[in-house]
């Protein structure tokens, strides 16, 4: 079949207007209710710090990752290619590989390290979603409005960590328990760590950290100086994951 060149210039034409037209619709509507309701406090920076040390003497734990997936309806789905994730781990020379040096800690090397959304300070995924379906809240904490995400991925593609999954398939038959006042979501949908805002919005820890029997995640107010975090960060040496994008994470590792 061949096509002209003004009935391709048409063509195109009409798919961007209705594209538009689109984009219009989803900007006027109010964006969808905060799964927790939460408002975030004024003068909040919420920060994850994790010690992967501590996080070894508990052997092959997945406390973390089971309850993240569990109370979030995380589908557990074996094909890796499809696989959805909130909370994995990685070897830590690739969750940090701009690290320089060929000299890792020898208690690290090789080792597993807990990894999940970095809820940046400067998200790229945050600017490059045609609908808004993911925002950066005044806490720090990088949100998903699953209801307006159009499935284009563009997030995942600017996202440096790899912290995104795609819902290639209908997830809720691959969900092992439904947690009820939890939303569960559908194919063609993005999806990550919220930092448990849901939880958050009640006063409850996040369910990783609370789930934590080696007490290797802290949780806290980065803003506040007598947190927790900002303690650590001030007694311990601590990094970041590709600190050289400018992205500003807040999860620090204890190095």
């Amino acid at each position: 079949m061949s096509i002209s060149r003004r009935g391709f210039l048409g063509a195109a034409a009409g798919l961007s207007a209705l594209a538009l037209a689109g984009r219009s619709a989803l900007e006027t509507q109010p964006r969808e209710p905060e799964p927790g309701g939460g408002t975030p406090a004024a003068g909040t920076r919420w920060a994850l710090v994790i010690d992967p040390r501590k996080c070894l003497e508990a052997g092959d734990c997945t406390k973390c990752v089971d309850v993240c997936h569990t109370v979030h309806n995380v589908p557990a789905i074996a094909e890796p290619a499809h696989s959805v994730k909130w909370i994995w781990k990685e070897p830590f020379e690739r969750t940090f590989p701009s690290l320089q040096t060929d000299y890792p800690p020898d208690d690290l090397r090789d080792k597993p390290v807990m990894v999940l959304c970095n809820h940046c300070d400067n998200p790229p995924c945050v600017r490059v979603c045609p609908t808004q379906a993911t925002w950066r809240r005044d806490d720090g904490i990088v949100m998903m409005d699953w209801h307006r995400c159009i499935g284009c991925r563009y997030c995942m593609a600017a996202c440096p960590y790899g912290s995104r999954s795609f819902n290639w398939k209908d997830p809720r038959p691959s969900l092992v328990q439904t947690t009820p006042d939890f939303p569960t979501r559908s194919k063609g949908v993005v999806e990550k760590c919220t930092l448990c805002e849901e939880r958050l919005a009640k006063g409850q820890p996040l369910a990783c950290v609370a789930a934590c029997p080696a007490k290797a995640l802290v949780f806290g107010n980065l803003a506040d100086p007598a947190s927790e975090v900002r303690s650590l960060l001030r007694s311990r040496f601590t990094i970041r994951r590709k600190p050289e994008l400018g992205t500003r994470p807040a999860i620090y590792y204890i190095v």
